[in-house]
């Protein structure tokens, strides 16, 4: 199993639960500041934190069996190992350009079928070599979907999409989402929650808590038949 999930960082976190059910996430997990919210494809975890987080969103994912994953891991090139985490065992992934992320162990296999089947969390990693990059990203079982030098996609079995994007230095990105239903449906469900989003080209700009913002990349058009 192989499933993103992103862990965002926020002292203001029902400020963010508002945009994230407006979006069409739901939770399906809350105690003691620490809350769970499955998308169609997908999940996306939310701490509170007082102070929030210097890098606001962390790059992560689910697995089911923690040994398992970590051993075909490391038999793929990467490495990983058990670790005692703040939230039990976890596996600790560090790629070759020493970025280092957790793999968790999975709450549940299965999604909300309240969740919007068309909405697919995105999890970005910024590195400075994207081709090194995608190797760690194939040696923990994420699925080859687009490459190029500068950017490669992936999806995972269990849901969600991993990015990897040029950078000049190795962090996690922001939260990030794609949406492949009807952009006109999303924006009225978002406006009727008081957010007024933008759309330019391929992506809708959604308003988030602390002057933050989320993209969310859109399907391309069908181009017309002669």
């Amino acid at each position: 199993m192989l499933r993103v999930r992103p862990i965002l960082f926020t002292a203001d976190a029902s400020a963010w639960k508002h945009v994230l059910e407006a979006l069409g996430l739901v939770c399906v997990q809350n105690q003691a500041g620490w809350m769970e919210f499955d998308a169609g494809s997908g999940r996306v975890a939310l701490h509170h934190s007082p102070t929030g987080s210097p890098g606001g969103t962390v790059f992560g994912v689910e697995v089911g069996d923690l040994a398992e994953f970590a051993r075909r891991t490391v038999a793929d090139g990467t490495r990983a190992e058990l670790i005692d985490a703040d939230l039990g065992q976890a596996v600790r992934i560090t790629a070759h350009d020493g970025f280092t992320f957790l793999a968790d162990k999975a709450t549940s296999r299965t999604t909300s079928p309240d969740a919007d089947p068309a909405l697919a969390v995105v999890g970005t990693w910024l590195a400075p070599d994207v081709p090194q990059a995608a190797g760690d990203m194939r040696n923990i079982g994420a699925r080859a979907r687009n490459m190029s030098p500068g950017a490669a996609d992936f999806t995972c079995k269990n849901g969600g999409i991993l990015q990897v994007r040029q950078s000049g230095s190795t962090s996690s990105g922001p939260l990030a989402f794609e949406y492949d239903g009807d952009p006109a449906a999303l924006e009225v469900r978002l406006a009727a929650a008081g957010l007024t989003a933008a759309r330019s080209g391929g992506s809708l700009t959604v308003p988030a808590p602390g002057g933050a913002s989320i993209s969310v990349a859109l399907p391309r058009p069908t181009p017309a038949q002669p």
